[in-house]
């Protein structure tokens, strides 16, 4: 369902608490929105004590279209499609705006549950109707794949009859044990799987192709287009991903190309119209240099995409770094968009990150306050600087996403956060494994999921003296909290554990899960820091060394029975 996602909370039947996705683990309360558009049972008869049900928020088509007519009508800005009109009707500052928008929502899922209501996907679809939430009636129990296939088949050909918009299927394991058992990666469940319908296609012309410079240095190619709707969204830029792509394609200024929105978001380049293409269209020659600096642009072996190795002084490379920084998944300061991001760079104002948080002292002094640009006020201005102190405390995780360091995502940056707990213990350790024969490299190595790759870019980081030196400014201003364990108390929070050998009861990829969501650390290898070694059968190299270290052995049943002491839902 085309939408937006939210939680809410139950209390012995009562709704008490409302929720959007956020970032996954943190989201927006939007209880007195919710209450006011009345699409939420106040009441649940019958239910547990506890119980938080996952629903999208939606809105219909013929609803978004009455809505649109009544925005012109009295000159209010209209919505470019149904999912932005649901998301910002229910994010509304005002609970009264909200009321007035015609605003639904099917339930799918279960966050916290004092006790189970159902043992099966389809049970809780049914559990969850009997509770009176909407449910989707166009759901199915597939017992192969040839029925999930048939499925999607017949919704694909059904979705334009459909009241409101979907851009594909769910897939999803029915027993909820087995569910348990999968887990899931970062924020994506290993027991269900997006199917997406094709994305719609459109043809328009390329009038340019221009270069734009990431915050990794990274030089992609953007197609200039004609304006044209795709999908309810007018597209006038899409990614031509590198110079291969653009080669293979055949791709030239002035050809009328084929474009899509990749998962019905990212517009992208399918192919050229060679047929249309006019007389004396040129292949594309991608620069050698960086368009920002004018530095030499390097491709390393082995990869597709050239970069300006300029790092932090290139003067695009650190307007995208400002802008990763504030980003939602990052300090997520509200107000600081990426136009005031390119703004404030271009003024002066701020040049590094760390200049953020003297923004409003320094503003202060200024003959030109802010409160009298172009676009901000005194209540604006405040609320940024507002905004901007409230992100001096912060989770390590962020702070280490933060960073735009190449390779380093949201799930490589939590379990850095969670093996090294603070900055000045992450900083001493990457200086430290520059040298590759420092026990330092062998514990980055040690954690599971940090591969060579990623702790070269690292170390290379932490060896770029400016690099180093916002990483400490910031460590001065800032206070960083360490990431909770999943799971308090018990034989393995905090504890870190290596398994090896073949495990019969679960999958090594389970067993992982179960140990994280228990609080435990997983590593990777075995040091004199690991504090169990489960051991499946044929454990080789990593048993003898866990021997010869002192390290416990765990077998399997062990592992199980610790495991399930430490899991009161086991």
């Amino acid at each position: 369902i085309d939408g937006l996602s939210i939680s809410l909370r139950y209390a012995d039947g009562a709704l008490v608490q409302a929720a959007t996705r956020g970032d996954g683990a943190t989201g927006e309360d939007v209880t007195a929105n919710v209450r006011a558009a009345g699409f939420a049972p106040e009441t649940l008869r019958g239910a547990p004590s506890v119980l938080e049900v996952r629903a999208e928020v939606y809105m219909t088509r013929a609803d978004f279209a009455a809505l649109n007519a009544a925005q012109d009508a009295k000159g209010a800005k209209t919505f470019a499609n149904p999912r932005n009109a649901a998301a910002g009707s229910l994010r509304q500052l005002d609970a009264a705006v909200t009321a007035e928008r015609p605003l639904r929502m099917i339930c799918f899922a279960l966050g916290e549950e004092s006790e189970p209501i159902a043992d099966t996907q389809w049970g809780l679809r049914d559990a969850l109707a009997a509770l009176g939430l909407p449910v989707d009636a166009n759901s199915a129990l597939c017992p192969d794949v040839a029925a999930m296939q048939a499925a999607y088949d017949a919704l694909a050909a059904g979705r334009t009859a459909l009241p409101y918009d979907i851009d594909g299927v769910v897939y999803k394991v029915d027993r909820r044990d087995l569910q348990a058992r999968l887990g899931q990666v970062s924020r994506a469940p290993r027991w269900a799987a997006a199917h997406k319908f094709p994305a719609e296609q459109a043809i328009t012309r390329l009038n340019a192709i221009t270069i734009q410079v990431g915050r990794t240095g990274a030089l992609t190619p953007v197609a200039q287009l004609e304006p044209i709707t795709v999908g309810g969204v007018v597209v006038s830029r899409a990614t031509l991903h590198n110079a291969d792509e653009i080669a293979r394609k055949d791709v030239r200024v002035g050809d009328h190309v084929v474009i899509q929105r990749a998962g019905d978001v990212i517009p992208q380049v399918v192919s050229a119209l060679r047929d249309r293409r006019p007389a004396g269209a040129e292949p594309f020659v991608f620069p050698d240099r960086c368009p920002a600096c004018g530095t030499p642009a390097a491709r390393p072996d082995g990869e597709v995409v050239a970069r300006c190795p300029n790092g932090l002084t290139c003067p695009a490379q650190a307007v995208e770094r400002l802008k990763h920084f504030v980003s939602r998944d990052a300090f997520d300061i509200e107000g600081l968009g990426a136009k005031a991001v390119e703004a404030f760079y271009d003024l002066g104002l701020i040049a590094g990150p760390q200049d953020l948080f003297d923004l409003r002292a320094r503003d202060a002094r200024s003959e030109k306050r802010l409160e009298t640009r172009e676009g901000w006020g005194p209540k604006s201005a405040e609320n940024l600087f507002d905004a901007i102190d409230a992100k001096r405390r912060i989770g390590f995780e962020r702070f280490i996403y933060g960073l735009g360091v190449r390779q380093v995502g949201q799930t490589t940056a939590l379990l850095l956060a969670r093996h090294y707990g603070d900055p000045e213990t992450l900083r001493t350790a990457m200086i430290a494994a520059a040298d590759p024969d420092d026990p330092a490299y062998a514990a980055l190595l040690a954690i599971d999921g940090v591969g060579g790759g990623v702790a070269a870019d690292l170390i290379a980081f932490f060896a770029n003296p400016d690099a180093l030196r916002i990483y400490d400014a910031l460590t001065a201003i800032l206070t960083t909290d360490a990431p909770a364990a999943a799971a308090a108390g018990g034989a393995l929070a905090g504890k870190t554990v290596v398994f090896t050998g073949t495990l019969t009861g679960m999958t090594r990829i389970e067993a992982k899960t179960r140990a994280e969501a228990l609080g435990a650390k997983v590593a990777g290898s075995v040091s004199a820091k690991t504090d169990f070694l489960i051991a499946g059968a044929d454990a080789g190299s990593k048993a003898k060394k866990a021997a010869d270290l002192g390290v416990a052995v765990l077998d399997e049943a062990a592992w199980t029975a610790m495991a399930r002491a430490d899991d009161p839902a086991a």
